[in-house]
This record gives C-alpha cells, sequence and structure tokens, in this order.
C-alpha cells in the first residue's frame, strides 16, 4: 500500500458563491508526480489554488500527510510543506538571483548547491537582479525557490507557459530530474499533454470542474484519442490523425 500524501474526496470549491470544482476525487503518494490536464476555464488553477488556501471550500474533504488541509490556514500549508509556483511567477525583480533564493529558504534538503546543481543557468547568473533575466530563467527563479522552502508536495501551474521551444525543453528536463529524486511530489498543470504525461506517474483530466479521469498517465499515453477528446484536439498532420496519436506513433 502506497504511503499517500494528498488525498481529495468528494471537493466542491470556487469563488466566493461561485462553483467551479464540483465532486473532484483523487490520491497522490509521496513522490509521484501528476499531470493535471484539461481545456482552459476547466478548473485546474482553481484546483491548485484551493490546495493553498486561496479559494471557497463548500464541501468535500482535503488531507495532506494524514492532515486536514481544510482548516489549515495558508502559510501553514507552506510549513507543512506545500509548495506553490503560481503562473505569474511572482519572483523580487529588484533582488539578485541568490537574494532570492536565500530570502526563504527554511533548511533541509534543497540546499543552494543542491539548486545550482539543478538550475546551473541560474548559477551562472546568480548576481544579476530577478528583473534582468529572460522570461525562462525567471521560471526557473521561480521553481528553485518554491524548491528552497522544502517541500515534499510542489504545485506547478503552467511553467511553459509563453516560453521559447528551447527553454521548453530545458525545463522538461529540470522537472524530469526533480521527479525521478523520489523525495519530492509534484502536480504539474500544462498544456502539452503529450510531453508531460511521460514524466509522471498519474494524471487527472477536469472537464467543466469534474474529475473525467483519474488514474494512470500510461492509460492515456495508450489511449490518445480518448485523451484529445478530452483536451479538444484537433486532427492534422500528412497522415492525419491527433497531435498525440502522431506523437503515440513516435511521429512528434
Amino acid at each position: 500500500m502506497p504511503d499517500m500524501l494528498l488525498e481529495v474526496e468528494g471537493l466542491i470549491a470556487g469563488h466566493g458563491d461561485a462553483v467551479v470544482l464540483e465532486d473532484v476525487s483523487f490520491t497522490l503518494a509521496r513522490g509521484q508526480a501528476m499531470a493535471l490536464l484539461g481545456r482552459n476555464g476547466m478548473g485546474k488553477t482553481t484546483l491548485l489554488a484551493t490546495l493553498m488556501g486561496l479559494t471557497r471550500v463548500h464541501g468535500g474533504a482535503m488531507r495532506f500527510a494524514g492532515r486536514d488541509l481544510s482548516a489549515m490556514p495558508t502559510h501553514r500549508r507552506a510549513l507543512a510543506g506545500l509548495g506553490w509556483v503560481p503562473q505569474e511567477r511572482e519572483i523580487f525583480p529588484s533582488l539578485t538571483v541568490e537574494e532570492n533564493l536565500t530570502a526563504v529558504a527554511v533548511g533541509g534538503r534543497w540546499t543552494l548547491d543542491r539548486v545550482w546543481t539543478m538550475f546551473p543557468r541560474l548559477k551562472e547568473r546568480r548576481a544579476n537582479m530577478g528583473g534582468q533575466l529572460s522570461g525562462g530563467e525567471q521560471q526557473m527563479l521561480a521553481i528553485a525557490r518554491a524548491l528552497m522552502l522544502d517541500p515534499v508536495l510542489l504545485l506547478l501551474d503552467e511553467p511553459m507557459e509563453g516560453l521559447a521551444p528551447l527553454i521548453v525543453q530545458e525545463l522538461f528536463r529540470i522537472i524530469r530530474r526533480m521527479t525521478e529524486t523520489g523525495d519530492l511530489a509534484v502536480i504539474l498543470v500544462e498544456q502539452h499533454a503529450h510531453q508531460i504525461l511521460p514524466l509522471t506517474d498519474r494524471a487527472l483530466v477536469l472537464e467543466r470542474g469534474r474529475a473525467v479521469y483519474s488514474g494512470d498517465s500510461r492509460t492515456l499515453i495508450d489511449d490518445p484519442q480518448r485523451l484529445d477528446g478530452w483536451l479538444g484536439v484537433t486532427g492534422g498532420g500528412p497522415r492525419g490523425g491527433t497531435t498525440a496519436a502522431r506523437v503515440a506513433r513516435g511521429e512528434a
């Protein structure tokens, strides 16, 4: 029986009186990575915000490391081991790269040296101000800063959005290394489903705020047409078929 880190059961949540998530249930074990998928506006970001305590919970249960998450204030969730990298990144632009990291360091598994090893580009720019970095470098800094809080579960909200393809590939390599450590669980929201599914153990697909799939990532990799139906992917390419289907055949 795996050691469950996060258990969500029948979650109903949203913004004020507006319900966005309805009856969402899933589990995540320690050290596992989960792809959080769905078209835009289906509730993915709201789910991450709910885990961090930034929305209104109308029903259901959330347990993190055996503790009731619903009753835990946001700052306590961070101290308990929940790390979050929002789409906006929210780095400190007037601090150097190194100052961005040391300002939040709590001491633990993720030391400055370990972060430099994971992000050599940041080590090269350690004396640069956060505002002087490129978009991709700022995203790396946002992830590295979250790691300095020594999380056991890291929430990544579309970390590749708006980045150049070469930077995207570099970030995917970094995320692969993080998920291979075995000491960090990850929930990753990303539009490039075919790229993140091989990096993850589990997948959760949301449609109109409801979970239409919760299970192994391998199942979705092996059934690309089913996945494409949920994600609204259309056919194309010289041989036809969807993007996910072409990926499954090794063509994309």
